[in-house]
């Protein structure tokens, strides 16, 4: 008899398989159970469906639903038989429904582990990846309700069904039987099936936010009557910039005789526009945003910018209107920035979008920058113009409630517009995801990153997110990982942002130096050596330079196989009678870029003091006209460039950098390629946004196409510093080229399948959500299934007892205390070691307990003593925003005061475990420092790789601390380990794809 919910021990609703979702044209959509209150929708859906797509799913014609049919297809009791509907303003598009099956096709129950799976979409949402995404979430349910296969019959003429589920990446068969086609998948997640999951979900991602950025028409929402406000503000900046769609003004409150405004229609609703809107701004008070986004919801309108403030960074009340918010813009397709939001400005020549506060837009440029700062965001666009640097896109996301800085990275990505994405951020929604699509992007591009609220342990008002408890040295260890540029403040960010939008990436980190101060050059070899770079001497030109001087010397350091970039330092022109001159920078900037434009393609930067006219030289375009000359003589003698700095009335000091013309910004090469496909073709008369450039894959890498831009500075430490980015930047991308494996050795020495039935015994039928520490010998069994040894420890409660443990261990031997409080402190007395006889323990033992405490508060033991070497510490552990983290540095007081720490995401490849141990400060101890022996590091690389292993196979072992590890010229010994182990906390990356809920 097929099962009934009543008789279900799970037909309670499973409102966690609710879920929001990107669909493939940037759209989002809602996937929820269906339930007993859905008939109505489904016979309404039913009838919007054409004949033939309900012919490809009866397999005949079949007009309507029979009431016996609507009754079958919403009831569900969410275990043997589950039901899915994809939804829009609360209305299906789209069903899939799963039928647990026995061997011979009849309805069954728990253990059978193979179901009947079939999809309907409405044919007006086909060619929008609806049933892909069903797919997805209708396997993830399956699995877990122990469903291990789906089977399926499909028409052979329904070629786009046949499609979705060829192209999901699951391991299938198919075979032709009775005029169908019969299709096996096994849902078990694989490589191929994670690879097109990630891949359909970067190209949506980046297509909600190219609908956001591109759109064919814009209303802002509240524009007022009279001038000022911050809607009648957007309007105008948005006419100022030339916006090349169509543009209009909405306000109920318009007089109803009131036909245009500013020039552009004006209307009381979105109603009375003829057209659809592509793109609101809305800027109502908070209380009236509910019925904007309804009456935007209602009409079309594909996206929202919310001005608006009063929401989550007012407190608990504000965070649940957001939360509203995001629930009804989504329930009707929308995505949204903001609310709190400054705005979104696009320099693209096809869009010219300034739908922002910024009263003017950045010139267009080569650099996306994204904040979570409306403040931060007005100081990066004036700083960015002061400095003669271009935008290609720009994006204030205020309280970041839907659109988050992994969206931008997903366009950025893709957009050839974009050579440099900057960020500054104060929260991460999903530390894990931004890694990895960080690392995705910085393959392609640079990526940097400024992080703030570095050390609160909080989110900033209106940050809904959850909260990562790793160290910020933790996270920044992370983005270095993923190539991700990380510096401290928005000043790094831009200085380093210009250098790598206008300047090829440098080979290594020689660097060579020249210029007019021998003074200045030095303080820039000094920062070089500071900041890890190799800089040669510095070349003093001499106080008689003159540009042409410069210009040759340039062209000779760039000729130069030897040096890698070039840092020029100049300080002011001084005239005959000894008077600077601070107006003639124009004549160095014309000799710099033509001998930067024709040497070799290698990282220039200027340092400069004071020089008039130069650092805006610099920052201006290229020109195919000559560059605009002065004498090169006063009264009949050569100018000079002499060392007295100084400036000319009235100018500022501490100029800010700038840029000029060079060859070209870091090439872009090819990304890997994204496995999956459209599963269902786009139906005609789909409308698109206006497109925009830069929305294919990234170009390969080439030689310079165009000329780039000198970046100057007015301090030696900031261009050295920017460049010093750049050079570590270069390095991760040529390792990132060929990225590291994880050995064939770890298959063949773990025993997986005993490690986890280990596991499940320890932590119980019914486990406790807190976990559970493992004794010294369990934590010994569980390692050795992953090949980690540890030393084993006999307990000594009285001399006696250390005396026979000894004896069975074997002299040497070491006497610990292991009470918590004086674990690991050698420094305390709790350990002494290289006791060679009886008499020797007996008087260790009595030291001890007399010292310290008595035995039942010490918990001594006897370990028998390992070969000298040097003291190490291996921990892994889990934070559930960010995944698990391995962690390396050497043992002591020392590096823990220091924070002299490596860490490196699991599951670590065999370059991560080598870059780990050599990433610490006190790294050449391990390597023969001041004539001591080199200790077995490919022994430690092999032991991170067991224990990185071991964590990445079994969520369960929330953490482990290897300490001590000693690492002897051969082999090492693990002398102390602590396991804990609890209920796995969810892997959101390895689930369907879905939209953060905060």
């Amino acid at each position: 008899m097929e099962p009934t919910p009543e008789l279900s021990p799970h037909h309670a609703y499973p409102d966690h398989w609710e879920a929001d979702v990107v669909l493939r044209d940037g759209g989002t959509a809602r996937i929820r159970p269906i339930t007993t209150e859905d008939a109505e929708r489904l016979v309404s859906f039913y009838e919007q469906v054409s004949d033939e797509s309900k012919y490809y799913r009866f397999f005949a014609p079949y007009p309507r639903l029979s009431d016996r049919d609507v009754h079958r297809f919403t009831h569900h009791d969410y275990v043997d038989r589950v039901g899915l509907a994809v939804t829009i303003g609360g209305e299906f598009i789209g069903t899939v429904r799963f039928d647990r099956i026995n061997d011979q096709g009849r309805p069954a129950s728990a253990p059978a582990d193979e179901a009947e799976v079939a999809f309907l979409v409405q044919d007006a949402h086909q060619g929008r990846g609806v049933a892909s995404a069903l797919l997805e979430h209708i396997a993830a349910v399956a699995r877990e309700r122990g469903i291990r296969r789906f089977a399926a019959e499909v028409l052979p003429a329904n070629n786009k069904m046949i499609k979705v589920f060829r192209d999901a990446g699951y391991t299938q068969q198919r075979s032709f039987e009775d005029g169908s086609v019969h299709l096996t998948l096994d849902l078990e997640p694989t490589e191929k099936s994670l690879a097109v999951q990630r891949g359909r979900e970067q190209r949506a991602e980046a297509r909600s936010v190219q609908r956001l950025l591109a759109p064919g028409s814009v209303a802002v929402i509240g524009t007022g009557r009279t001038p000022g406000g911050v809607g009648r503000t957007v309007l105008r900046n948005l006419l100022a910039a030339g916006f090349t769609g169509r543009t209009y003004a909405v306000n109920r409150a318009f007089d109803e005789g009131l036909a245009t405004l500013d020039g552009v229609p004006a209307h009381r609703s979105l109603g009375e526009i003829d057209e659809r809107v592509d793109l609101a701004v809305i800027a109502v008070p908070a209380h009236r945003v509910p019925e904007a986004v309804a009456d935007c919801g209602e009409h079309g309108v594909q996206g929202l910018v919310v001005l608006s403030a009063g929401y989550a960074e007012r407190g608990s009340a504000g965070r649940e209107l957001q939360r509203e918010l995001v629930r009804q813009a989504r329930s009707y397709g929308m995505r949204i920035i903001g609310p709190n939001a400054f705005g979104i400005i696009n320099t693209a020549e096809s869009v010219r979008l300034n739908a922002s506060l910024a009263p003017e837009s950045p010139a267009r440029g080569r650099i996306g920058l994204f904040t979570q700062s409306g403040a931060i965001g007005i100081a990066l666009l004036s700083g960015l113009h002061r400095r003669g640097a271009g935008l290609s896109s720009f994006i204030s996301a205020g309280n970041r409630a839907d659109v988050s800085g992994n969206d931008f990275l997903q366009y950025s990505f893709e957009d050839q517009d974009t050579d440099v994405a900057l960020l500054y951020l104060e929260s991460l929604g999903n530390p894990r995801k931004f890694t990895r699509l960080a690392r995705r992007t910085a393959a392609v591009k640079p990526v940097v990153v400024v992080k703030g609220a570095r050390h609160s342990g909080t989110n900033p008002p209106g940050h809904a997110v959850p909260v990562s408890r790793i160290p910020d040295a933790t996270v920044s260890a992370l983005m270095r990982q993923a190539g991700v540029i990380r510096v401290d403040t928005v000043t790094e960010m831009v200085d380093a942002g210009l250098l790598l939008a206008g300047q090829p990436l440098p080979a290594g980190p020689r660097v060579a130096i020249l210029g007019n101060s021998e003074s200045l050059g030095l303080l820039t070899y000094d920062a070089c050596l500071a900041e890890g770079l190799r800089p040669r001497p510095p070349r003093d030109l001499t106080t008689a330079a003159s540009p042409q001087d410069f210009r040759d010397a340039l062209a000779e350091a760039l000729a130069d196989g030897t040096c890698d970039a070039v840092i020029v330092t100049a300080i002011p022109w001084v005239g005959e009678n000894g008077e600077a001159e601070t107006g003639d920078g124009e004549v160095l900037a014309a000799a710099l870029r033509g001998a930067a434009a024709g040497g070799p393609a290698k990282p220039v930067a200027v340092v400069h003091v004071e020089i008039g006219g130069l650092a805006e030289a610099l920052a201006a375009a290229s020109s195919t006209a000559a560059p605009r000359t002065r004498p090169t003589t006063l009264a009949g003698r050569p100018t000079t460039l002499a060392g007295r700095p100084a400036a000319a009335p009235g100018a500022p000091t501490g100029a800010a950098p700038a840029t000029a013309t060079a060859p070209t910004g870091p090439g872009t090469e090819a990304p890997p390629e994204t496995a999956g496909a459209a599963g269902i073709t786009e139906p005609a008369g789909t409308r698109e946004p206006t497109e925009p450039a830069g929305t294919a894959e990234p170009e390969a890498a080439g030689p310079p196409a165009r000329p780039g831009r000198i970046p100057a500075y007015p301090a030696a430490e900031r261009a050295v510093r920017a460049m010093a980015e750049a050079v570590k930047y270069a390095q991760w991308r040529r390792q990132a080229a060929t990225p590291g494996k994880v050995p064939e050795f770890l298959d063949e020495t773990t025993d997986e399948p005993g490690a986890a039935a280990l596991i499940d015994t320890l932590l119980g039928p019914a486990p406790d959500p807190r976990g559970r520490p493992l004794t010294h010998d369990e934590a010994r069994e569980l390692l050795g299934r992953y090949g980690i040894p540890v030393r084993p420890t006999l307990p000594a409660p009285d001399p006696e007892a250390a005396v026979a443990a000894a004896a069975r261990l074997g002299y040497p031997v070491a006497l610990k205390t292991t009470a918590p409080h004086l674990r690991h402190r050698a420094d305390l007395g709790g350990v002494r070691l290289d006791l060679t006889d009886e008499d020797a323990l007996r008087r260790a033992y009595a030291e001890v307990t007399e010292l310290l405490g008595k035995p039942a508060e010490l918990l001594p033991v006897v370990q028998s003593m390992a070969p000298r070497g040097v003291d190490t510490v291996v921990r892994a552990s889990i934070d559930a925003a960010a995944g698990a983290v391995l962690s390396f540095g050497l043992a002591g007081a020392p590096s823990e005061l220091l924070g002299d720490t490596a860490h490196r995401l699991v599951p670590a490849t065999d370059r991560d475990a080598a870059e780990l141990i050599r990433s610490i400060k006190a790294a050449p101890v391990l390597f023969g420092w001041r004539g001591s022996a080199p200790v077995d590091t490919p022994a430690l690389e092999e032991l991170l790789l067991r224990l990185s292993r071991l964590v990445d196979d079994h969520p369960e072992v929330v953490s482990v601390a290897l300490e001590p590890v000693v690492v002897a010229p051969q082999g090492l010994t693990v002398l102390g380990a602590t396991v804990r182990l609890a209920p796995p906390p969810p892997r959101g990356d390895l689930g369907p794809r879905r939209l953060p809920n905060y």
